[in-house]
């Protein structure tokens, strides 16, 4: 994916995986890119582990994928900050 696909697919991505933990109002914009991209990343990881593939393109499992990851990154800053 190019460039401006990642930015607005992590966007996406981190703007819905911070509506779902609450962290919405503690974000902006650009936060949320870099959360939705680390956590299609993540999300790709996980779902590696699990036999299932991870992103490869900009479809709904996807999407599904990098939002997984979104959530699992912002538990792990959640606790981390208590």
């Amino acid at each position: 994916m190019g460039i401006i696909v990642w930015i607005v697919f992590g966007g996406l991505a981190g703007w819905v995986g911070s509506m779902i933990m609450k962290t919405d109002g503690q974000q902006g914009i650009i936060l949320n890119v870099i959360v939705g991209i680390v956590g299609a990343s993540l999300g790709g990881f996980i779902m590696n582990l699990l036999g299932e593939g991870g992103v490869n393109g900009f479809n709904f499992y996807s999407f599904l994928v990098a939002v997984l990851g979104a959530v699992v990154l912002l538990y792990i800053v959640k606790l981390i900050r208590g």
